[in-house]
């Protein structure tokens, strides 16, 4: 059977996984999201139940005619029921563990399977094969007498369990008769009875996810599916350090690939754009936690970025892609105030691009790429994205931690930076390789930095910097008005003295430089209608680009879409193209980059963050009001 992206993520923000609508583990990385595929089996250009595949966990059942699943309602937690066609049947349940422990939470980089049977005693093979050194070999193993311990290169998990050691490591086809439980985490001796603990962990991970689920605010429609984009946005934080990556897989490609054209991406780390996008929608919901623990985040990387130690990126080893050589590049690394689009989990500011040689990808789609080049590249739109990511904490009394004067302090070189760049070329937010221009989206974005430190210190009362940063601000503005406006199309363009078309100038509102009423503003949102939508689904833009003309819709740009008509007045047509997107997800509730123009597939690393932002906005923007049902 053809690999697709209908995958089941489990997590616990700190382990993650995807699960197949079989009931396999296909991938999972270690230590971190970003680290080496420990289950690889998604992108191995294998089909996962053949008999040589590899990196995977399976549950095969013997004579199996029906399979089903679904979460356990407002968590994480997937349940596979396996039908025989004698009726036998076998539940596996699969979560990573999470819930507070002597006043932290315990999310130790851990899977959990318990696997019973529901009706009679169905025969079962347990299949668990991971892989080193991103699919180079299978992983070394040792074994003990309730354990095997499997060592890789960057990390060795153990599994305890109380089904026979010996019946796993052959492969051996065995009755189930009982409940089993396997806890595949740290390497350590697992303390207490593997059965019951795994069972106490289930409940606790329950009551956990379904406790924060309660303290959002979600609208009156679409609550589902709000609740399981949150969720998974949720999965998408690295919860140790803050981060949040933009999706949980590398190079699933943009579309079919059959010609080399190479459209994938490692998308493992956190862009400060996707971030700022992911901590927005949230708000929206009330998540004040997610908001808090990401600002922990930028105060790190705003500390070292206005230090100006930034480490700038280092020479590209053999084998790997070429980096930029660029003399802005190079004169901005170590500059105090420089700020990368993206970084490392970590922090890390160096991404180098690499290929995994040993994995054929998906679908045989390769190549497989560790790294992303963009750490390298200008994107003048992060310094507005810091500012309006750190924004919220001057104004928000929830917060353990209000921001300070001295946080406005530490922001206002980020501002000073945005600035200085904001009539300068960058490689604009769809991250372009080949060229530079000055984009608007980017000039917007530094407006945005300054607007909002004015809001900023006027909040704390310094009038003085409110006024600075105030005139800042319409300096900006003027330029932008001047220089992104085509007097002989009507509208904004993409780049400053420009006539292109890109959906991001569909964002002016939601930052709040136009209002949608605005003449400027409705003929730009007719002109993006018309250049950028392909039936129901919209385009980032239409012109080629490093790697040809674009052959996917975006899906974020389609939810951007469904703003811009409910804004403009055409709240039906925005129902309705809402719910044909709601159709479009997998049966996990969740959504990729792109999408067919069909409609009929979806291509792009999963569950991408962008996809479930736009969700969570539009529904929130659509629903009719709590009010209504009184």
């Amino acid at each position: 059977m053809q690999q697709t992206l209908d995958l089941f993520p489990i997590g616990n923000c700190t382990a993650s996984a995807l699960i197949d609508r079989e009931g396999r583990f296909v991938w999972a990385c270690v230590p971190r999201v970003d680290g080496d595929p420990f289950f690889s089996a998604l992108l191995s250009g294998r089909e996962p139940g053949s008999a040589e595949a590899q990196g995977l966990w399976d549950i095969q059942v013997e004579d199996a005619q029906r399979i089903d699943q679904a979460y356990d309602r407002n968590t994480p937690v997937l349940r596979t029921v396996i039908t025989t066609r004698s009726d036998a049947a076998v539940e596996i349940t699969d979560f990573c563990p999470r819930y507070r422990h002597q006043g932290r939470t315990y999310r130790p980089l851990a899977f959990i399977r318990i696997i019973r049977p529901l009706r009679g005693a169905p025969r079962i093979t347990i299949r668990l094969r991971p892989t080193d050194d991103y699919g180079a070999k299978p992983t070394a193993q040792t074994v003990g007498s309730n354990h095997i311990r499997y060592v890789g290169r960057e990390a060795t998990l153990r599994l305890t369990t109380d089904a026979p050691v010996s019946h796993i490591q052959a492969e051996r086809t065995f009755r189930l008769e009982e409940p089993i439980a396997m806890f595949l985490g740290p390497d350590e001796s697992f303390d207490g009875d593997v059965a019951h603990t795994c069972q106490r962990m289930l409940a606790q991970t329950l009551d956990e996810w379904r406790g924060w689920v309660r303290t959002l605010s979600v609208p009156l429609e679409w609550q589902e599916a709000v609740i399981r984009a949150a969720i998974t946005l949720k999965l998408c934080a690295y919860e140790e350090t803050g981060a949040i990556v933009a999706a949980l897989t590398t190079s699933i490609p943009e579309h079919a690939d059959e010609d080399g054209k190479a459209r994938n991406w490692d998308y493992r780390y956190c862009w400060l754009r996707d971030a700022y996008y992911v901590v927005q929608a949230l708000n929206r919901l009330g998540a004040a936690d997610m908001l808090e623990n990401y600002l922990v985040y930028l105060r790190n990387l705003v500390d070292q970025a206005c230090r100006g130690d930034a480490q700038a990126p280092a020479p590209s080893p053999a084998g790997t892609i070429e980096t930029s050589t660029a003399p802005e590049l190079a004169a901005a690394n170590g500059k105090a105030g420089h700020v990368q689009p993206v970084y490392g989990v970590g922090l890390e500011p160096v991404l180098t691009e690499s290929i995994a040689p040993h994995l054929a990808g998906y679908r045989g789609m390769g190549p497989v790429r560790v790294g992303n080049q963009a750490h390298e590249h200008l994107q003048h739109d992060v310094y507005g994205q810091i500012v309006l990511s750190t924004v919220q904490a001057f104004f928000d009394e929830r917060l353990f931690r209000p921001a300070t004067k001295d946080d406005f302090r530490a922001l206002e070189p980020i501002g000073e930076r945005a600035f200085e760049l904001h009539d300068k070329p960058d490689a604009s937010l769809w991250e372009f390789r080949g060229r530079e221009a000055v984009h608007t989206y980017s000039s917007v974005m530094c407006w945005a930095a300054c607007d909002r430190l004015a809001n900023a210190a006027t909040k704390l009362g310094l009038d003085d910097r409110a006024a600075y940063w105030s005139q800042r601000a319409a300096t900006v503005r003027d330029t932008i008005e001047t220089r992104a406006w085509n007097k002989d199309l009507g509208r904004y363009a993409a780049t400053f003295e420009g006539d292109g078309l890109d959906a991001s100038l569909l964002q002016f509102v939601d930052v709040r430089f136009c209002s949608p009423d605005h003449p400027r503003m409705q003929a730009t949102m007719r002109a993006v209608e018309e250049g950028l939508r392909r039936g129901t689904f919209m385009l980032r833009y239409a012109m080629p680009d490093d790697f040809g003309v674009p052959e996917t819709a975006f899906n974020f740009c389609t939810f951007w879409l469904i703003e811009a008509l409910h804004l403009s007045g055409r709240g039906g047509e925005a129902r309705t193209l809402f719910e044909e997107m709601l159709g479009r997800r997998t049966a996990a509730g969740l959504l990729s980059e792109d999408i067919s123009f069909d409609g009929d597939e979806l291509w792009g690393n999963y569950p991408q963050t962008y996809s479930l932002v736009g969700l969570i906005n539009c529904a929130a923007l659509l629903s009719e009001p709590w009010s209504s049902v009184r």
